[in-house]
């Protein structure tokens, strides 16, 4: 599969990640659906990249939201053939905070988001990729996936997070394993610390911190990267069920 043949719906596709993958296909010619509750950015994004990209406003844990946004995905383009899931939250709490207990509700928001919510969208892409026409080598769709180092290192204050995409991580595998009977691979990244909306409030000292626990190169991942590995992935037909670390060789402390 090539990219300049891809039709692509991108959870979170409207900061970071997502929209770093999303101007990337759209730079090679491939098209894009924006999926999304960031409504100004994302509509921003399509009148900046033009009539290969639409925007759905979309909460990925709502069955209702994601089928709707897929469905205008198939009224826009005919169809699609690629999914990538970067939508999520990372909420910080340690079990036992200065107030008491981490609230069970900032748990579930967390998994709920990241987890449930990829596995959300997967089920119902997948229901639609079965239809696609195969290519000459059988494939007739690829999903790539967004964990996080966490899922392997996770730090003092994220046990919602290092759950949830642990469980991204882990469940890789078995859905790889069942699609493959469909022509559809299935991967997953573990990203580490790059430079996205989520680190803005953070201070210039912490970023820089951050950046030089990273031994090399020693900075913060540049979204860019992240999407360049999307294309190697979409365009290597033996990756598959494999969950791919884009670190710079990170293994993150306790703290």
């Amino acid at each position: 599969m090539n990219v300049k043949d891809c039709i692509a719906v991108v959870t979170g596709g409207a900061s970071g990640l997502g929209e770093a993958t999303v101007r990337n296909f759209v730079s090679q010619g491939a098209r894009a659906a924006i999926l999304d509750i960031q409504v100004d950015r994302g509509e921003t994004l399509v009148k900046e990249l033009g009539g290969n990209v639409i925007f759905a406003n979309a909460d990925v844990t709502k069955e209702e939201d994601v089928q709707a946004a897929i469905n205008k995905t198939i009224d826009a383009f005919g169809g699609f053939n690629v999914l990538i899931n970067c939508a999520g939250v990372g909420d910080p709490g340690k079990v036992l905070g200065k107030k008491g207990p981490l609230p069970l509700d900032s748990f579930k928001r967390v998994v709920g988001i990241n987890l449930i919510g990829t596995f959300n969208v997967i089920r119902l892409t997948v229901e639609k990729m079965v239809g696609n026409t195969p290519n000459e080598e059988g494939e007739r769709g690829v999903i790539v996936n967004t964990a996080s180092v966490a899922a392997f290192d996770g730090q003092v204050g994220q046990p919602a997070y290092a759950a949830s995409k642990g469980g991204i991580v882990s469940m890789t595998l078995p859905i790889a394993r069942e699609c493959a009977g469909y022509g559809i691979r299935v991967m997953t990244i573990a990203p580490g610390i790059f430079d996205t909306p989520m680190m803005d409030g953070l201070p210039e000292e912490a970023r820089t911190s951050l950046a030089k626990m990273v031994p090399f190169p020693s900075r913060l991942g540049r979204p860019p990267e992240y999407a360049r590995l999307v294309q190697n992935i979409i365009e290597n037909p033996m990756l598959n069920g494999e969950c791919i670390r884009l670190d710079g060789s990170i293994r993150m402390a306790p703290r």
